[in-house]
């Protein structure tokens, strides 16, 4: 395993598309463990390959209750709002209050390329978003209410 470097904003690459995993091999089960070690070492929430330079749509997540990989994910269902503070490990110093839905089921495949379904309220529906987003060239700033910075 390998601790991969975090692409910061405004690097081009944060804002692009990433392209659905085909393979489901020891390559790309490297690259979640390697994604995992740099969410863990950077104390983060959640990570999208896009923020460690890999336009693949993978990311992980662990709000505290153990790991969450996520392959191809989309969004299935989504309800009610939350407006919370967030952050990202790709715009350090910068946080803001977004909007987002406070409950969200998720459809993605693991690394074994089984289907599952995962269901998130408050911060794992917020993770879920966030981390899809950045599949999708998104950033929490594109969503932000109030934009703080540290000073």
């Amino acid at each position: 395993m390998a601790i991969r470097e975090i692409v910061k904003e405004p690097d081009e690459i944060l804002h692009k598309k990433a392209r659905p995993v085909e393979k489901f091999d020891e390559k790309l089960s490297e690259l979640l463990d390697d994604m995992l070690e740099t969410l863990y070492k950077n104390d983060g929430v959640g990570l999208a390959a896009p923020q460690i330079g890999i336009l693949r749509r993978i990311c992980v997540i662990d709000i505290g209750e153990g790991p969450i990989e996520l392959i191809n994910p989309e969004i299935i269902k989504q309800s009610g709002i939350q407006t919370e503070t967030e952050g990202c490990l790709s715009c350090p110093g910068v946080w803001g209050t977004t909007e987002r839905p406070r409950k969200v089921k998720v459809r993605a495949f693991d690394r074994n390329g089984e289907l599952k379904e995962y269901k998130g309220v408050d911060l794992l529906a917020r993770a879920f978003c966030h981390e899809i987003d950045h599949l999708d060239g998104i950033l929490f700033t594109d969503h932000v209410i109030e934009l703080h910075r540290e000073d």
